[in-house]
């Protein structure tokens, strides 16, 4: 069984409902997945002990918040370097914040990464059956890249 942390930012809690839907995914696959707000995320040494990471955040004004850039620093002294990963995000409008945090794991920590790209789920789309199912199959999506 290998350990997937889900760190995520989120302000109305919408970002964490959909942590815990990607975690419960990861969890379908059989692996353990930890779920942790980035402000709890102290020092790089926080992360060490995974397998796998899946981080997200909501987008605000076309860009991901504060608190995950300064988290997204933290997380490239953990030298996360061929980790599996996965990022996402909900948006109201735009949808950005996802794809960056995404980006950054690829291109900057150089993770292996989850082939779908960035979940990005319309906050409207949140506690619905079809919003719900996404969010587990990302999180199946990670979780299986362990098996291949």
């Amino acid at each position: 069984m290998k350990k997937v942390l889900v760190a995520y930012a989120t302000r109305t809690g919408n970002t964490e409902k959909m942590a815990e839907y990607i975690a419960e995914g990861v969890r379908f696959t059989g692996n353990q997945a930890d779920l942790k707000k980035i402000g709890a995320i102290q020092s790089e040494k926080d992360l060490e002990g995974y397998d796998g990471y899946i981080f997200g955040c909501p987008t605000y004004h076309r860009d991901m918040t504060a608190g995950m850039k300064t988290f997204l620093f933290l997380a490239e002294k953990a030298s996360l370097l061929g980790k599996m990963g996965g990022a996402f995000g909900s948006y109201t409008h735009s949808g950005e914040a996802g794809g960056m945090v995404y980006d950054t794991m690829l291109y900057v920590f150089k993770m292996d990464m989850v082939d779908l790209g960035a979940l990005n789920l319309k906050e409207a789309m949140l506690d619905t059956p079809d919003g719900n199912k996404a969010c587990q199959e990302y999180g199946k999506a990670v979780g299986k890249k362990f098996n291949v």
